[in-house]
């Protein structure tokens, strides 16, 4: 599920501990959910979704060009995953604008951490991360 909207009208999280960060007035909100009806516990096959919500509270367009993820489970595996845009798309982000997006991520252990960033251009070209 994909859309850009007007921040102002986008419906913000209210999860209890939401995961935010703030680069460059560019928001970036994170919410985990477990998905039980994807999981095999017994196979040691656990199912993640995550709802992004990137808000651009800046005064700059920009475009989500690219990111890196470093995902790591219970047990220390590490993958990192590299890629153009996020699910098939590079949204251009207007001031005032969000743009939201729902992924997934198996782990072998009921716990893990994804860290990572978003590569965007500002309207000069040059290359930041969120």
């Amino acid at each position: 599920m994909t859309k850009n909207t007007p921040a102002s009208a986008s419906k913000r999280r209210t999860a209890s501990h939401p995961y935010e960060a703030i680069t460059r007035g560019i928001r970036i909100r994170v919410e985990p959910q477990y998905l039980e009806d994807q999981s095999s516990p017994e196979d040691s096959h656990f199912v993640w979704s995550y709802a992004v919500e990137i808000s651009n509270d800046g005064q700059e367009t920009v475009q989500l060009k690219s990111r890196m993820w470093r995902i790591t489970d219970a047990l220390g595996h590490t993958e990192e995953v590299r890629g153009p845009g996020v699910i098939g798309q590079t949204p251009v982000i207007q001031p005032g604008e969000s743009f939201n997006y729902t992924s997934g991520c198996p782990l072998k252990t009921p716990q893990g951490i994804m860290v990572g960033s978003y590569q965007m251009p500002d309207e000069k070209g040059e290359l930041f991360d969120v």
